[in-house]
């Protein structure tokens, strides 16, 4: 799919002269709203509140021609973290943000630091803040787009813009992105790339345009550079302009910054150099006042209007688009070109002469066009051009809470995941087709195959099997617009970035998709922050981390995971499970999957395991009331594997993989004539909601804890898991009782299971002596 939009029906704005009057509005109102909560706003802590004037003023002519003169409807922008002011100055000059929302940046309840779908009051198309991830998302967004049109029907055209900072490129995560060989096929893809070789702390010495240049090329992308505004191209078109700007071309990054902070004869000093072009650069200016020498110096494309507008005209619609557009960080402000203005704010003194630059009003900053001026008109057409349709109402989706599946055999949680995939697909077909699966090439050993051979493998075109005929092949790569599972290479990042644009197809097209993404559960921490931001901004899917644990035995430490289990008890927006049998797995998938794509919907993680159980251990009831009960216990966090005769003298409590190993340590301790109950813990997090809720810090039910830990069962507690101890540690204080808690708190060991168990303290033996331990 691509765009196809002809310059046309792109170059819409107005008179160049009218959009830099808009320029300089913006410009103010950004600064000014930095301002007001920096220098206005009460303060009564005295802690900084920040903001970014600077980062803001380089991006202003970007984003004033690409809203006011380029953008369409169906276009969605990912506007860079730092500029979030600008964004909402553009918007509030549309109309889509009211005047009092201006004074309450990064104030409780008013404007985010960054830009939130989920939080800020006006249009943002994506979540930023986090960086890199900001700059990514529409790469995934465009696959989510294409998704949703093969599968359920149009959701329009429409191109998708990155706005990013030139210091965002040194996060490995973008190049990962970039990379990856979808995105090369990706033609409605535009990047903006703010280049005013500037990081937070200094002038960042060797970002050079022409490396990125090269880099953005080999990756498949079409480079458009706008290097210079009008007045520089005119000064090299005069003779001896050649030796001008090789001059400025040529210098380092720091010298160049040192020229904007300049005079008018400082720049005649220094601008020529000690090279032997010096007498000729010299002369290229010799008739330029020093007012004007000045503003030719900092006269960069990234704010010239019409240069940027030739660069939108030779998009390429048919691949992806880097532009790299030279600017000045803090261009137009006192501030501009400084080493350290990444988070200086005007003084009072600065900001008032501003105001009289601009011709403002520092006491009324709020100010918007006159509607019948020029500009109030093109702010009026751009706002009517912008307005977008209302979403869809969203289908009635009704996934079964049981398939009426119990396995028998032994089997892992992991195998249980390709088949409960399986089992949907035949009961409820019409939920299997919104099912979408993403993994980081290893579907084959996350036992997704059989999943896969049914549902084939996505792609915006069909592509030749050419092993089909070749009888020793198992698993079959069908890759067709109707497969319903993506292939990533090996960068878990990737995988997450996709997975939370997947998952917020519901509220931008009102197409509810049900993404499950699948990775080795110890690189899970490697992806949490990506999944984590991409929840924040509204992304509801299932990240399945799997095989895991210290049960993975003969990988060795490197591909065993310990903190995982604690990492998703606090995650926010998620609910974490850890089953310990396959028929857990698919309850709890049947259920995290009703809980997708919806309003106030939420996120899963779950943890599985290549442990073989014996499934008979769950003992799970014929009867239907009874099998119901277990399946609401299970969901709902915990319920009773084994119940002692009388009162217990000991809690087991166990989690996944251990829970054979806790239920022969049950049997052990009664041949010794101790009894004891042995609790099966499925999601440690709703279960510390709970212990919150009736301390009156939750909302969360609490009947669970009564119905697993009753205070007439309440004795000495021995928790064990395949992970670090602390995760179930908090148990102890639901009945305040005696705890010995087992786990994984080290580097893992390469071994047999037994031998591997044996060494962190896990295995029977050792909830045999925890137990004695616990209640001598």
């Amino acid at each position: 799919m691509s765009t196809d939009l002809t310059e046309d029906s792109r170059d819409v704005g107005g008179d160049t002269a009218h959009l830099e009057t808009i320029a300089r509005r913006v410009l103010w109102t950004s600064t000014a709203m930095i301002h007001h909560a920096n220098r206005v706003r009460p303060n009564p802590s005295g802690l900084k509140v920040g903001g970014h004037q600077a980062s803001c003023a380089s991006m202003v002519h970007i984003m004033t021609s690409l809203w006011f003169g380029q953008l369409q409807a169906g276009d969605r922008v990912s506007v860079k973290p730092h500029a979030s002011p600008v964004l909402h100055a553009i918007n509030h000059l549309l109309g889509d943000l009211d005047e009092r929302w201006l004074p309450t940046l990064r104030e409780y309840g008013g404007l985010q630091s960054y830009p939130s779908r989920s939080k800020d009051p006006d249009r943002v198309d994506y979540s930023t803040g986090s960086v890199g991830i900001g700059a990514t998302a529409p790469l995934w967004g465009a696959i989510a787009r294409r998704y949703v049109d093969t599968s359920f029907g149009t959701t329009g055209t429409g191109r998708q813009y990155s706005l990013v900072g030139d210091a965002e490129l040194d996060e490995g995560a973008v190049w990962e992105a970039i990379l990856d060989p979808a995105v090369s096929e990706l033609g409605e893809i535009v990047w903006i790339v703010d280049l005013n070789r500037q990081s937070l702390d200094r002038v960042v010495p060797n970002i050079a345009a022409r490396k990125l240049a090269d880099m953005f090329s080999a990756a498949g992308w079409q480079v458009l550079t706008v290097a210079f505004g009008r007045t520089l191209e005119h000064l090299f078109a005069r003779p001896g302009g050649d030796a001008l700007r090789r001059r400025i071309l040529d210098m380092p990054n720091p010298e160049y910054q040192r020229l904007l902070r300049c005079s008018g004869p400082e720049l005649r000093e220094r601008l020529p150099g000690d090279g032997p072009d010096a007498d000729t650069v010299a002369a290229v200016v010799a008739d330029l006042d020093d007012d004007a020498l000045v503003g030719a110096v900092a006269n960069l494309g990234g704010h010239d209007i019409d240069a940027l507008r030739d660069a939108y005209a030779r998009i390429d619609d048919h691949r992806p688009t880097v532009i790299l557009a030279y600017t000045v960080k803090g261009f137009g402000l006192p501030i501009q070109g400084h080493p350290q203005n990444h988070s200086s704010l005007l003084s009072v003194e600065q900001f008032a002469e501003l105001a009289v630059t601009l011709g403002e009003d520092a006491d009324k900053p709020w100010r918007r066009f006159d509607p019948e001026s020029p500009e109030g008109r093109i702010c009026a057409e751009t706002a009517r051009r912008l307005e977008r349709p209302p979403v869809p109402p969203l289908p009635r989706l009704e996934v079964p809470r049981d398939v009426d599946r119990t396995p028998s055999a032994t089997s892992t949680t992991q195998a249980a995941l390709g088949r409960v995939l399986l089992d949907l697909s035949r009961e409820a077909p019409e939920i299997a087709e919104r099912v979408v699966t993403v993994s980081p090439d290893v579907s084959s050993t996350t036992n997704l195959a059989g999943w896969l051979n049914k549902v084939g493998v996505w792609s915006a075109a069909e592509r030749r099997d050419w092993f089909a005929d070749d009888a020793e092949t198992i698993m079959h790569w069908r890759e067709r617009p109707t497969g319903q599972h993506m292939e990533l290479g090996i960068a878990e990042t990737n995988l997450v970035g996709l997975l939370g644009e997947l998952g917020a197809t519901w509220s931008r097209w009102g197409q509810p998709l049900l993404p499950i993404g699948v990775l080795y559960d110890p690189f899970v921490e490697r992806a949490l922050e990506p999944w984590s931001f991409g929840v924040y901004a509204g992304g509801q899917s299932i990240l399945v981390g799997t095989p895991s644990g210290v049960s993975l035995a003969s990988e060795g430490g490197a591909h065993q995971s310990i903190t995982t289990p604690s990492v998703g008890l606090e995650q926010p927006g998620c609910i974490t499970y850890e089953p310990a049998f396959a028929i857990e797995v698919q309850w709890i998938l049947l259920d995290c999957l009703a809980h997708l794509g919806r309003p106030h919907g939420r996120s899963a993680y779950l943890r599985l395991s290549t442990r073989p159980v014996e499934q008979q251990l769950a003992a799970v009831p014929d009867d239907p009331a009874a099998r119901e009960r277990r399946r609401r216990q299970v969901v709902a966090g915990a319920y009773r594997l084994r119940t002692a005769q009388g009162r217990p003298e000991a809690t087991i409590v166990t989690m996944g993989a251990m829970a054979t190993e806790a239920v022969r340590a049950a049997d052990r301790l009664r041949t010794m004539e101790i009894d004891v109950d042995v609790v099966c813990v499925t999601s440690p997090g709703l279960l510390f909601a709970a212990t919150q809720a009736r301390e009156g810090r939750h909302d969360a039910p609490t009947w669970i804890l009564d119905s697993v830990f009753p205070p007439d069962r309440a004795t000495p507690m021995v928790t064990v898991l395949d992970g670090h101890p602390h995760t179930l540690a908090f148990l102890a204080t639901i009945n305040r009782v005696r705890l010995r808690a087992l786990g994984v708190a080290s580097f893992g060991q390469a071994g047999a299971l037994d031998d591997t168990y044996r060494h962190h303290g896990i295995d029977t033996d050792s909830i045999v002596r925890a137990t004695l331990d616990a209640i001598s």
